[in-house]
């Protein structure tokens, strides 16, 4: 999963760079929300393999120029980027209506969604596809999301 990070956080540098090539190091940290050491070294590593160059516009400014080399690594990693949001989203999807079967075959119309984050909303909307009403009540099957790990708890159930 590391190189996930990385390979987002090069992408996010990518763009960042290629929308405003004077950009700074600190403007880049912040919108990555990592340390200025942390960007110097994947821009130090994309310099490196010839994904970017590094020119002198002022005395201590740097310009950040995208070579055709890194423009094909951020098509390629946006690519990847959206290759794997669909699996996740995908993966989830289905989980959810493994779990909405046992759910249905318990006698249960409704169940309550506990959790934050993009995973909520797939599950929202895969029990609303399903016909599975949300709510908050206690007394519903309750579906966990935790990450992208979705669980079904119903054992506490009346």
């Amino acid at each position: 999963m590391e190189s996930t990070n990385e390979e987002l956080r090069e992408l996010t540098l990518l763009e960042q760079i290629e929308n405003d090539p004077n950009v700074n190091q600190s403007t880049l940290a912040a919108q990555l929300g990592v340390a200025v050491g942390t960007v110097n070294w994947h821009l130090k590593r994309l310099i490196a393999k010839g994904y970017v160059k590094a020119m002198r516009a002022e005395r201590k400014k740097l310009r950040y120029i995208i070579t055709p080399e890194g423009i094909a690594l951020r098509a390629r990693l946006a690519v990847d980027y959206v290759e794997r949001s669909f699996s996740i989203y995908r993966k989830t999807r289905q989980r959810v209506k493994e779990h909405l079967t046992k759910v249905q075959e318990a006698g249960y119309k409704r169940i309550r969604i506990l959790g934050k984050g993009d995973v909520v909303d797939i599950c929202r909307l895969t029990c609303i596809e399903q016909g599975i009403e949300v709510v908050n009540d206690k007394d519903a099957p309750v579906l966990q999301v935790d990450g992208f790990k979705v669980q079904l708890k119903m054992e506490d159930l009346k």
